[in-house]
C-alpha cells in the first residue's frame, strides 16, 4: 500500500519510527516531512499530504504531531478527507469500519512507539463495512459539497 506519512516537530520521533515500521511491513511510504525535530507549522505539512490522499496519489495517510489533534483538524479541512485521531486500537478499527477514515493522526507526546505500531496495524487492516455507515458518510460528503 502507498502511504503518505508526515509530522510536525512534536511527532517527528514517532513518524521516523513508523516510517521504518511501515517499510518493514512492505508498504511504500511517501514522507512529507518534517525531517528534523526543529519547529515547523503543521499545516505546511498536512495540506499537501491530505490533498494527495484525497486525489488518490496515496491510498492512506498517517500524520503525527504532539497530540494528533492539530493535524487532524487541519487534515479535515481538505475536501474528501476523513482524518481520525486515535490513541487506542478500538478507535482505530472503528474509524475505518464505521467512518471510512482515510487519514490516521497520532500524538507523539501521548502514546508510545509500540502502541502506535499496534494502532497503525489495526487501522491499515480494517475495512469500511458500509451498510448504514455509508449513508452517514454520504451525508458528510454532500455537506462538504455545499
Amino acid at each position: 500500500m502507498k502511504i503518505a506519512l508526515g509530522c510536525d516537530h512534536g511527532g517527528y520521533e514517532l513518524k521516523e519510527d513508523l516510517k521504518n515500521y511501515l517499510e518493514e511491513q512492505g508498504h511504500e511510504v511517501v514522507d512529507y516531512g518534517t525531517n528534523s525535530p526543529e519547529m515547523v507549522d503543521y499545516p505546511d505539512i498536512v495540506f499537501p499530504l491530505a490533498k494527495d490522499v484525497a486525489n488518490g496519489k496515496c491510498e492512506k495517510g498517517i500524520i503525527c504531531c504532539g497530540t494528533g489533534v492539530g493535524v487532524s483538524i487541519a487534515a479535515n479541512k481538505v475536501y474528501g478527507i476523513r482524518a481520525a485521531n486515535c490513541h487506542d486500537t478500538f478507535s482505530a478499527r472503528a474509524s475505518r469500519e464505521h467512518n471510512d477514515a482515510n487519514i490516521l493522526t497520532l500524538g507523539g507526546r501521548v502514546i508510545g512507539k509500540g502502541l502506535a505500531q499496534e494502532i497503525v496495524q489495526v487501522w491499515l487492516k480494517s475495512e469500511f463495512i458500509e451498510g448504514r455507515h455509508l449513508r452517514r458518510i454520504n451525508k458528510i460528503s454532500d455537506y462538504e459539497k455545499q
